[in-house]
């Protein structure tokens, strides 16, 4: 089962939401990931596997990026793996999504955005949502 956590405040929320991902560790999950706001960019990182996996993988923490989301997957379109992990950020790389839940009618909505010259990178019907 999914896990969403968010944050805005005056602290850095890296490890905040890193915090509360552990916390929902006891869900299960296939992959984890974290989108962070800071200075007018969207920082996004994301592995496959466990936290612990994603914390290897993570800058020191940047106390300027005091928004952001963090999310724990388990796979139902596409791969489990670190593509498709969440977040997922649109073409722009101005709107970062995480979701649980299945979209129903993503592909006819994917096929429509693909038509419009929007080009995905993952295989879940989330990155639809963001774009």
């Amino acid at each position: 089962m999914c896990g969403i956590v968010a944050y805005l405040g005056k602290k850095g929320a890296q490890p905040i939401l890193i915090e509360g991902l552990k916390r929902l560790e006891y869900r299960g999950y296939d992959s984890a990931g974290l989108a962070l706001l800071g200075s007018g960019a969207i920082r996004v990182k994301k592995t496959r596997g466990r936290i612990s996996a994603l914390e290897e993988i993570l800058d020191e923490p940047n106390a300027d990026e005091n928004l952001g989301i963090g999310h724990t997957r388990w796979a139902t379109h596409g791969e489990p793996n670190t593509v498709n992990a969440h977040p997922h950020l649109d073409f722009t790389g101005k709107i970062a999504v995480v979701h649980n839940g299945i979209i129903e009618n993503y592909a006819t909505l994917k096929t429509w955005l693909q038509s419009e010259g929007v080009e995905f990178v993952s295989e879940t019907d989330t990155e639809v949502v963001s774009n």
